[in-house]
C-alpha cells in the first residue's frame, strides 16, 4: 500500500511552522504520539525498576516493552537488546570491552565511509592495546565500499570489522550480508553502523549477518537515545566495566545507571508508529516490514525526482553516486561555500544542512575538506512540495 503522507504529515506539529525538512539524516521530526508517550511516562507515577510497587512495575514494563518494540523494528531477539545514551556511547562502551581480548598483532578494520562513531572508539581501542588498524577506502567518485575493498584488508589477525549500513552524508548502502560472509570467513565480528539504514529500509539484523548492530531511534522519528543489538550468547561472551552490585545478566550487564524510561516509552511509541504508516495486518513485526517496504518506495519516487532536479540546475555539483543508496544526496554549488548555501535555504524555509556530519574521513577523502557539503535527506513526511521547494532554492541560489 502507497503511504497517506497527507496522513502522516498531519501528526507532526513541527511541520506545521512551514518549514520544507531535509534534515532526517540528523535527526528526524517528532510526531505527536511519541511526545505524549514520553510526557505520559514522567507524570505517571515512575521510580526505578521493581515488581512490588505500581511504579516500580511502570518502569519495568517501559524497559521490556521497548526491548520488544526495537526486536519487532531490527528482526533481533529482545534479551541482546542493550540502550544507552547514543550510538557513540554504547559503541565506545563496547570497543573498551572487546579490547580486553585484543593485543598486538591482532588487527581491527575500519572504513573511510563511516561516521566517526564508528571510526575512531575502535582506533582508540586497539591503540590502547597495541592491536593494528586497517583502512577500507571507498571509490571517491561513485562513494561505493564493495565488498572487494574490504576484503583487501582482511586477514586470520582480523578481530572486528566496523561498517555502515548506509553512509549517513553519501547514502552509500554496501552489501553487508556479502561483508558478513567475508568477515566470519576471516574469523572476525561484524560491527555494522544501522544508524542511517534504520530509518528507510526494511531491517533483518539476521539476514545482514551482523553481529553487533547499533541504530538510534531519533533518527527513525523517536527520541534521542542509542540501540546496540547482538545475539544474547554473544553479548555473555562479552565483559564490560560495570558496577559491583548491578546486574550482570545479559543485556542490562551494559546498561550503565538508570535507564531513561520515558524515552524507552518513546521508542516503543515510534515503533507503534512505523507499524502503522501502511495500511497492513498481522502481529507489529510484519507490519514493520509492510510500513518500511512503502516507506523505501515513496522515499525512491521523491528520490528520484530530487536528483533529477538538482541534475538539471546549473551549478549544483552532486558528489557520489552510489550503486544503492538511501534516499540522501551530497552536493554543493559552484562558487558558494556551503556554510552560504545552507544559510541561504534556510531563509527560504528549507532545512539542508552543510557540515562534514561526522563523517570527516569521507570528506577529506574525496576532497572536500573539512567544510563538507549541502547534505538533503528524505524521511517518511517528506512530500513533493517539499521537494518542489528545494529545488526551487537551490536553483535560486545558483542563480
Amino acid at each position: 500500500m502507497p503511504l497517506d503522507v497527507a496522513r502522516i504529515r498531519s501528526s507532526f506539529p513541527a511541520l506545521g511552522l512551514g518549514v520544507a525538512h531535509f534534515d532526517g539524516p540528523g535527526g528526524t521530526q517528532v510526531p505527536r504520539e511519541v511526545a505524549q508517550a514520553v510526557a505520559d511516562t514522567l507524570t505517571s507515577g515512575i521510580s526505578n525498576r521493581g515488581s512490588v510497587t505500581a511504579a516500580e512495575r511502570r518502569a519495568d514494563a517501559a524497559v521490556s516493552e521497548a526491548r520488544t518494540a526495537m526486536a519487532d523494528l531490527l528482526g533481533a531477539d529482545p534479551t541482546g537488546v542493550v540502550f544507552g545514551r547514543s550510538m557513540t556511547q554504547l559503541t565506545f562502551d563496547l570497543a573498551r570491552a572487546l579490547s580486553k581480548g585484543w593485543g598486538p598483532g591482532d588487527e581491527v578494520v575500519v572504513t573511510r565511509l563511516d561516521h566517526d562513531a564508528n571510526i575512531r572508539p575502535w582506533v582508540l581501542a586497539a591503540e590502547a592495546v597495541g592491536a593494528t588498524v586497517r583502512w577500507v577506502e571507498f571509490d571517491k567518485e561513485t562513494a561505493d565500499l564493495t565488498v572487494d575493498h574490504v576484503r583487501a584488508q582482511l586477514s586470520d589477525r582480523t578481530r572486528l570489522v566496523a561498517v555502515t549500513g548506509a553512509s549517513n552524508i553519501l547514502g552509500t548502502r554496501p552489501d553487508i550480508p556479502a561483508v558478513a560472509e567475508a568477515v566470519h570467513q576471516a574469523g572476525g565480528l561484524l560491527h555494522v553502523d544501522g544508524v542511517h539504514l534504520t530509518p528507510h529500509v526494511p531491517v533483518d539484523v539476521t539476514a545482514l549477518g551482523s553481529d553487533f548492530y547499533a541504530c538510534s531511534p531519533y533518527k527513525f522519528l523517536g527520541p534521542h537515545l542509542g540501540v546496540l543489538t547482538a545475539s544474547p550468547a554473544l553479548l555473555e561472551q562479552v565483559r564490560p566495566d560495570k558496577l559491583l552490585p548491578s546486574s550482570d545478566a545479559v543485556p542490562e550487564r551494559f546498561e550503565l545507571g538508570t535507564l531513561p524510561y520515558e524515552l524507552l516509552a518513546g521508542t516503543t511509541a515510534a515503533v507503534d508508529f512505523i507499524a502503522g504508516l501502511a495500511s497492513g495486518a498481522g502481529d507489529r513485526r510484519a507490519r514493520v516490514l509492510e510500513s518500511m517496504a512503502a516507506v523505501e518506495a515513496h522515499e525512491d519516487r521523491l528520490f528520484t525526482r530530487l536528483l533529477d532536479g538538482l541534475g538539471g540546475i546549473d551549478g549544483a555539483i552532486l558528489h557520489g553516486a552510489p550503486s544503492r543508496r538511501t534516499p540522501t544526496v551530497l552536493f554543493t554549488v559552484d562558487g558558494r561555500a556551503p556554510d552560504e548555501v545552507y544559510r541561504a535555504l534556510a531563509e527560504r524555509g528549507v532545512n539542508a544542512p552543510a557540515s562534514h556530519f561526522y563523517a570527516i574521513e569521507a570528506v577529506r577523502w574525496m576532497g572536500l575538506g573539512d567544510a563538507g557539503a549541502v547534505r538533503a535527506g528524505l524521511a517518511p513526511y517528506t512530500d513533493d512540495q517539499d521537494v518542489d521547494r528545494l529545488l526551487a532554492a537551490v536553483a535560486e541560489v545558483a542563480r
